[in-house]
């Protein structure tokens, strides 16, 4: 029998999936073996979690190390072209480090190195339900690409549209990630989350002159800012500043995508979206394009990790039945459904570790820390509990056939918390509504995780309100709790009880 890795390391956010037969059975994350926020290393015991799955035939990698040491020649990243140069010319990079892991990798082993931006656009397409649709890939940059527009029909991708680096929006919203004080490559939800609290077109008009060469579809900048742009105001941001840059920041963003959908939707030749890279994760800016689109597919990880599988099925160019996000290290038992209900009514807040871990940045329901939205000061307390800044925002899980009647939903289902939406009755629910009034809608149905539909169910009967705060089960800078030993190791050191299956 085939068994397939895909493999996505030695950047940022390393990550290991496995098909098996045509069927997508591991998918999980370094970091969280690790406990190594945003580890670009692979681990032994994710290696481990994969074998169970029997040793691979073959092995896809994200990217072309080749091709990238080009671009960090043209860049003159010397110390990336000196630590990299062997390795890229051999191909002997990944192999090299699964070694050192203690696996051996035979050089009868078959590896294949696949374009970033094609793995993205893969894993894209062919784990969504369709079989025509317009790809659009945004991210910092991958190899050259930083955005790449792709036709595709049954099993054809076709690339319609390429921008090069340095011209990356990717690399601007990083960039000024960076310039607020904030971690590039990680932090950028951060930023999403500080803009509604700042003043959009203070900086706005200054921002756009002094970065961008043309300001059109497409954009050119005026420097590259893969290093950032600390020499932008070098006297400083003060406090207020920053939300001021941070909210100018995601309107350009928000301005910049909607030229780039309404090009794609034109040129691309179906009402059918799929949208990946790690420019999908905003879920602001993905609410106010959805009018140009009959229907969207955002994988659950659309980012750097998703493309362990999209590199795989780069190389099948197959439709693969999409099993959920539900992939990674499993905490075997029964899902504790009256446990959860029983310690939320009692003391509005609990964590959950059951089940396999979710593939990819959102925890929806197998690691996650859950709270009553209608209590007052539940998102302070919860934001002191993971000690994050008072501002953050958190999101709801509501009963699918329920949230219409609660949230201005921009999509009919929104399963892995990828658009906003503005909250129609924000006084009955004051922990999950942001200050502009929206909030990450998870959207539970009938299809979706039986178990987390079922406690969700419960909740409702037993208390009325068709909605819980959810958020992920870890402290800031911290990974998701992934096996039982975290989540005990989690309930002892903060104090907050986490249900799982004790048998």
């Amino acid at each position: 029998m085939s068994t397939l890795w895909g493999i996505s390391a030695l950047t940022h956010d390393a990550a290991l999936a496995v098909i098996k037969e045509r069927r997508l059975v591991f998918a999980s994350h370094s970091e969280r073996y690790s406990r190594v926020k945003n580890d670009k290393t692979l681990n032994w015991h994710l290696l481990r979690d994969a074998l169970n799955y029997g040793s691979p035939n073959k092995i896809f990698f994200y990217e072309k190390p080749f091709v990238k040491l080009t671009r960090n020649i043209y860049a003159r990243q010397w110390d990336v072209v000196d630590r990299n140069l062997k390795s890229a010319i051999t191909g002997e990079g990944l192999r090299n480090h699964i070694n050192s892991l203690g696996l051996s990798f035979n050089y009868g082993l078959y590896q294949k190195n696949i374009s970033h931006h094609y793995a993205h656009a893969a894993g894209g397409y062919y784990t969504s339900k369709f079989r025509n649709a317009t790809v659009v890939v945004i991210d910092a940059i991958g190899e050259w690409e930083v955005l790449t527009i792709w036709q595709a029909e049954d099993t054809r991708l076709k690339k319609i549209y390429s921008q090069k680096y340095p011209h990356s929006i990717g690399l601007f919203y990083s960039a000024m990630t960076q310039r607020i004080g904030l971690m590039p490559n990680q932090d950028e939800y951060i930023l999403m989350g500080m803009a509604p609290f700042g003043d959009p077109t203070r900086f706005y008009e200054e921002m756009v002159h002094t970065f961008f060469r043309n300001f059109t579809v497409f954009p050119k900048f005026k420097r590259n800012l893969h290093r950032g742009c600390l020499w932008w105001r070098p006297e400083g941001l003060k406090a207020t500043d920053i939300y001021d840059v941070a909210a100018a920041t995601q309107l350009i963003y928000e301005q910049l995508l909607d030229d780039i959908m309404g090009w794609a939707h034109y040129h691309g030749k179906s009402n059918n979206l799929v949208f990946s890279g790690g420019c999908a994760l905003n879920a602001v800016a993905n609410s106010k394009i959805a009018k140009y689109w009959d229907d969207i597919w955002i994988m659950p990880n659309p980012g750097d990790a998703g493309t362990a599988v999209g590199a795989i099925l780069a190389d099948l160019k197959y439709h693969i039945r999409w099993p959920g996000p539900f992939l990674g290290h499993e905490i075997p038992g029964k899902y504790p459904v009256i446990q959860i209900i029983d310690e939320l009514e009692q003391n509005k807040v609990c964590g959950v570790a059951s089940g396999k871990a979710e593939y990819g940045p959102r925890a929806l329901g197998r690691r996650s820390l859950l709270a009553d939205p209608r209590e007052k000061n539940i998102k302070d307390t919860i934001n002191k509990y993971k000690k994050r800044e008072p501002f953050r925002p958190f999101a709801p899980m509501v009963l699918e056939e329920c949230a219409d009647n609660i949230f201005e939903m921009p999509v009919k289902r929104s399963p892995y918390m990828q658009y906003t939406a503005k909250c129609k009755v924000p006084d009955q629910f004051p922990g999950i509504v942001h200050v502009d009034g929206t909030s990450r809608v998870q959207t539970v149905g009938k299809l979706d995780d039986p178990d987390v539909r079922e406690m969700l169910e419960g909740w409702f009967l037993r208390t009325g309100c068709p909605v819980l705060l959810n958020t992920s089960l870890n402290i800031k800078g911290e990974p998701l709790v992934n096996s039982k030993e975290d989540a005990k190791a989690f309930e002892r050191k903060h104090k907050i009880k986490v249900c799982y299956d004790t048998h």
